[in-house]
């Protein structure tokens, strides 16, 4: 089981956004450069630490653990979605998907509208929020051991001797959980 510690003074956050109708977009290697890059500059003007990310194929789990006695982490989504969606105007951007409210909101086909955040209360509930991040690929059927989906820090904490590379174990494909 890995051994997590919280290393930060800061409030730190367990996060899902969900692409605009689950689209999968996240596949699209120019969709990731954008998404970098929009973190990047985000991080600079509002910095964070990314304790943990898995980008799926239409959603992304990840934790952040934010400086002390800041609690903003809206403003950082705000910006990174926009940054993202003018990034990605060109090519993702289809208002023939968009509601009459969507339009009305001026919103992107981007990304859904809202995101779901959880506050990280302790190390027990840090582990399992960091083993869920990197499990995420498995449940949802995308590869059969955890080592192998290369859209995850999970290679970073395998580097760093938290996690053993065979974490998680192998998932026979008749046993998945494809919820």
């Amino acid at each position: 089981m890995p051994n997590y510690r919280r290393r930060h003074a800061g409030p730190t956050y367990f996060f899902t956004v969900v692409v605009y109708q689950r689209r999968p977009i996240f596949c699209d290697p120019r969709f990731r450069a954008a998404l970098r890059q929009s973190i990047t500059v985000v991080r600079a003007a509002r910095p964070f630490t990314i304790d943990a990310w898995v980008l799926m194929p239409n959603h992304m789990h990840c934790i952040w653990t934010l400086p002390e006695r800041d609690f903003d982490y809206g403003r950082r989504w705000g910006e990174i979605k926009r940054y993202v969606s003018y990034l990605c105007r060109e090519t993702l951007h289809d208002p023939a998907l968009l509601t009459r409210t969507a339009k009305k909101q001026r919103e992107s086909t981007i990304w859904q509208r809202r995101f779901w955040e959880h506050q990280i209360r302790d190390d027990s509930d840090l582990e399992k929020h960091m083993d869920y991040v990197h499990f995420n690929p498995v449940k949802h059927g995308f590869v059969m051991n955890v080592g192998e989906w290369e859209h995850s820090t999970f290679h970073r904490y395998v580097r760093d001797g938290v996690y053993a590379q065979d974490w998680g174990g192998t998932v026979d494909a008749r046993t998945r959980n494809l919820d």
